[in-house]
């Protein structure tokens, strides 16, 4: 039997392979078309859940901007023309006579409290005109009409508004506007507006954010850089993970229970001389809700804080011990700095959860309805998400647009805080490199 040259044989092959000089075993060409179906039908897969996604996406984005745009029919509750005696249009008054009309038409406390600041005659003609038409006519919204109808269906929607309201006018209504976004709320939607709820949305991820970050990442540095791997900690990381997949109503729970209940006092502001202990409404402040955002997002804080620390390259901790840093120094100066980018993408997606959450806020107490600004932690509040689900909940067809308007309000805003934290960690991406 003649022998086979050296670097021939099953032997020789193998250890070809091994050393990577083959890229396929000879036993895995057989199945090798096998394999690629598989995989060419899990890419289709995989390319059809993201279709599916955008496509939710989209249909999510189209109908808001069709409910946000679009007539409306205006009707008055008491014509214009009904409180002039002469023919004159009302826009043509003096302003004596427009002040004369103010005066018979409202109760004196409405018009003390109108032109408690600034008396009547200081007002220009204009100004007494939309007062008389917003405090006697009172302008209503009799009807309103989508993007696509307002396009499609416009003869139509001209000849009902002739048929059915003769003393109303048709206009073409944009409610994502400057004046939505700083108007208050109220109970007329011409003039509604979501200032209160962006400023209280505002201070409570502000307030949730300040408690959250500091205290996840110093949780992450001790889990990830001290603690010992044993039984009490491996059970810290499990209630941590679990944690994260808690339903936010039961956050809500546990902050009326500590935040709203226990810590009255200090929420309240009655501990440093503000408010009133005795007021069960009052202990519903900003600050109670943001505590209780900032436990809700606690866990992915942590989470996140966790996989960037653990990213940071081994090599780098044992030079700067090498060197003769200490274990604070090393995890200060070397470790924390380089997981900051990591840090911040998990205070993003945190942000991006807490403003958008409703179930913890009702628990805790929000404002559905509040016409003042919130001016301290200790103060009543309402958030965008409150406000969107307070108006989609009434009967009126008018504050469901109102609440389409709200939600763009709410994205752009959402939007815009991500962008600053992204614009951040980049910041540190690029010092880093």
């Amino acid at each position: 039997m003649s022998a086979k040259p050296a670097g021939q044989g099953p032997g020789a092959k193998r250890s070809k392979y091994r050393a990577g000089l083959l890229t396929t075993s000879p036993g895995e060409t057989s199945n090798l078309p096998a394999r690629h179906r598989v995989g060419t039908i899990w890419m289709v897969i995989f390319q059809a859940s993201t279709i599916i996604g955008i496509i939710a996406l989209m249909t999510l984005l189209f109908k808001v901007i069709n409910d946000s745009f679009g007539y409306a029919i205006i009707s008055y509750k008491t014509e214009p023309a009904t409180l002039v005696e002469s023919a004159t249009p009302i826009e043509e008054l003096t302003q004596n006579d427009l002040i004369a009309i103010l005066q018979v038409n409202l109760t004196s406390g409405r018009y003390q409290t109108i032109f408690k600041e600034i008396a009547a005659e200081d007002l220009s003609q204009e100004e007494l005109v939309d007062l008389v038409i917003t405090e006697v006519a009172k302008p209503q919204v009799a009807a309103t009409f989508t993007l696509l109808e307002s396009i499609f269906e416009k003869e139509e929607i001209y000849q009902y508004a002739i048929d059915n309201f003769p003393g109303g006018f048709l206009t073409f209504r944009n409610w994502v506007s400057l004046d939505f976004v700083t108007s208050p709320q109220s109970s007329n939607p011409l003039v509604a507006g979501v200032r209160n709820a962006i400023l209280g949305s505002l201070f409570t991820i502000f307030i949730a954010m300040i408690f959250s970050l500091p205290l996840g990442v110093m949780s992450a540095i001790y889990l990830e850089e001290y603690a010992r791997d044993n039984w009490i900690n491996r059970v810290i990381r499990t209630n941590i993970n679990n944690l994260a997949g808690v339903p936010s109503i039961i956050y809500g729970i546990l902050g009326l229970a500590v935040f709203v209940r226990v810590l009255e006092p200090v929420n309240s502001g009655a501990m440093f001389g503000i408010g009133d202990s005795s007021s069960t409404a009052n202990v519903r402040t900003i600050l109670s809700a943001g505590l209780t955002l900032g436990l809700l997002v606690l866990p992915l804080v942590i989470i996140n804080a966790q996989e960037a620390i653990r990213s940071v390259p081994r090599s780098l901790r044992e030079a700067s011990l090498g060197l003769g840093g200490t274990k604070w120094q090393t995890v200060w100066y070397h470790v924390l700095p380089n997981a900051i980018p990591g840090t911040l993408t998990g205070s993003i997606l945190a942000m991006s959860r807490a403003i958008g959450e409703t179930a913890p806020l009702v628990v805790i107490g929000a404002s559905t309805f509040i016409t003042y600004d919130p001016n301290s932690p200790f103060s009543k509040f309402t958030t965008l998400p409150i406000q969107i689900y307070q108006w989609t909940a009434r009967p009126q067809d008018v504050w469901r647009n109102l609440a389409a308007a709200a939600i763009i309000v709410l994205l752009i805003l959402l939007l815009a805080m991500n962008a600053i934290a992204i614009y951040l960690r980049n910041r540190y991406t690029r010092r880093l490199a």
